[in-house]
């Protein structure tokens, strides 16, 4: 393709690109390679399947705002009982502020493993609070423009430098054509397989490319179509990043807990293929974290504020004020931003093993929450038109969806799910 090309497909990619740089963190990485670890390629189909169950959740809160031209919170605050937006913002406070944590942990040890700073604490509370400021000053001062610029380049880095990797690697091709192309749950690895399979790709941040694509200025069945082509590619790269975290761990032994596995893996590839090795992976991993952090620290925000102003609007008798069109400029937006770096910092003195827990939970416990609302809200007529209705094969997958994660949850209450920890 030549270069006028690839300028014209970026805009039509970029959302999409996005939501999947932010949902891909250290907690993906961890899940993935301790997989591979233990029940080798025998999972990869799970993290191929876990890329089709977040694209059809994400297509879903799309849909609903082509088809209305509101986002999905604007449809839970106006269209559901009030106890449902009542639940959501309590889990997303909670949400924030777990998620916080660990984005700084797991950018504390990605910058002290690339140039450590002191004593190993030390150094990865330096680089996490470091890459905290960063991210705030970026989202704050530098606009979306430089957001997606900054996100294309830890992208790169995290696109580029895992499958590089796992590809230097040497794999087992046949074992891997088998393992994604033959379904199959190894004899204990049933936690496994579905850490692997809802582990990749995001929980609250999926309704933050509801945001980006107002960004875009999408609407209607064209933007429809738009979404379904750039989630295609976001989550193809979802998945192939979960496929090849679960090779590395086929072929480096992972032991340890928490972000922490990450250098003891970086360090096992230099013995294996070199400096050079080593650099690519510390690189995807940076990527990675960095990306996650930026993403999440640029796109709760948006959250809040559109709460915010649809609560405003609501005090009004409906009469008040529509939201408003660009969000980032609200006083909400800007305070969150700062709220959201400042209080994950204290995260940083402590061990995040509950932290990771208790994030975990709360992952499991979102995704069919999503599910249920889509099916409500997605399924009336009335309400989104018969061109943007769900059909028979989406709410099959929805109702799949809802089972799958109710039974994670169960197993991660039950302390049967893998959990990790720094």
């Amino acid at each position: 393709m030549n270069a006028p090309g690839l300028r014209s497909l970026a805009p039509l990619v970029a959302p999409g690109i996005l939501v999947a740089a932010t949902g891909v963190g250290a907690g993906d990485l961890v899940t993935a390679s301790i997989a591979g670890s233990r029940v080798g390629t025998a999972v990869l189909w799970a993290a191929v399947v876990g890329g089709a169950i977040k694209w059809t959740l994400n297509e879903g809160i799309a849909r609903w705002q082509m088809a209305t031209g509101t986002t999905l919170l604007d449809g839970w605050v106006t269209r559901l009982p009030g106890w449902v937006q009542a639940v959501f913002m309590a889990y997303f406070f909670m949400w924030t502020l777990m998620v916080g944590g660990a984005l700084v942990n797991a950018c504390g040890v990605a910058g002290a493993a690339i140039l450590p700073l002191g004593d190993p604490t030390t150094s990865k509370i330096i680089w996490g609070a470091a890459h905290s400021i960063a991210g705030i000053l970026l989202v704050r001062a530098g606009g979306f423009r430089l957001f997606e610029r900054v996100m294309a380049l830890c992208t790169g880095c995290l696109f580029v430098g895992v499958p590089i990797t796992a590809v230097l690697l040497g794999p087992d091709w046949g074992a891997v054509a088998r393992g994604i192309a033959v379904p199959s749950i190894p004899a204990g690895g049933l936690p496994w397989t579905l850490a692997v399979l809802g582990g990749v790709g995001g929980t609250v941040t999926l309704m933050s490319y509801g945001y980006w694509i107002r960004e875009k200025g999408r609407s209607g069945e064209s933007g429809a179509r738009m979404c379904r082509i750039d989630l295609a590619v976001a989550y193809s790269l979802t998945a192939l990043f979960g496929l090849a975290m679960v090779l590395i761990g086929t072929r480096i032994q992972v032991e340890g807990q928490g972000t922490g596995i990450a250098v003891a893996l970086a360090d096992q590839l230099g013995l294996v293929l070199g400096p050079a090795g080593r650099w690519v992976f510390l690189a995807g991993f940076w990527g990675a974290v960095f990306s996650s952090l930026l993403g999440v620290w640029q796109s709760a925000p948006y959250l809040f504020a559109d709460f915010v102003a649809l609560r405003r609007r609501a005090a009004g008798g409906g009469a008040g004020p529509a939201a408003p069109t660009d969000l980032s400029q609200t006083a909400a937006y800007r305070g969150y931003v700062v709220t959201i770096g400042v209080v994950s910092l204290p995260l940083l003195w402590f061990s995040v093993t509950q932290i990771q827990l208790v994030y975990g939970v709360l992952g499991a416990m979102f995704m069919p929450f999503l599910a249920v609302t889509l099916l409500v809200l997605n399924n009336r007529t009335d309400w989104v038109g018969a061109r943007f209705r769900n059909g028979a094969r989406v709410n099959a997958v929805l109702v799949a969806i809802v089972v799958v994660f109710a039974v994670m949850g169960a197993l991660q209450l039950s302390n049967r799910m893998p959990s990790f920890g720094g």
